[in-house]
């Protein structure tokens, strides 16, 4: 069953998640460790927290229409958690987009783009895991 509102919900928690752990790496982290180890402290420690959401996404949202409600979150949790990370960048630090853009170089170990695959796939992952069961 397709329920949009349990979506925008679970995705609130997750930007929510996300806004808070870039504050807390920003600040206390960030005096202690260099740029890219913080870095990576910013995409890690959210992701189980991403893989707890999307199984209780998938377990309210089990039934016939499975697919259409993981898909909706898949497609709408990424684009709208990088925009709420855009937008705290660019009022904590004053980010213009370049430089926002910047965290998705692969070619410098950037791992920013494994928190937006994790937000695109573990919706639908976790709802094939409970729709096979």
């Amino acid at each position: 069953m397709i329920r949009p509102g349990l979506t925008f919900a679970l995705w609130f928690a997750i930007a929510a998640m996300v806004v808070l752990n870039d504050v807390v790496g920003d600040t206390w982290i960030a005096t202690a460790l260099p740029v890219i180890t913080v870095e990576w402290y910013k995409t890690l420690v959210p992701l189980p927290y991403v893989m707890l959401i999307a199984v209780i996404h998938a377990r309210r949202t089990a039934g016939p229409r499975w697919f259409e409600a993981a898909l909706m979150a898949a497609v709408l949790w990424p684009p709208s958690t990088v925009f709420v990370d855009f937008v705290y960048a660019r009022l904590t630090f004053d980010d213009d987009p370049a430089a926002f853009l910047d965290r998705f170089a692969i070619l410098w170990g950037a791992p920013y783009p494994l928190l937006v695959l994790a937000l695109f796939g573990a919706p639908l992952l976790a709802a094939m895991a409970v729709a096979r069961r």
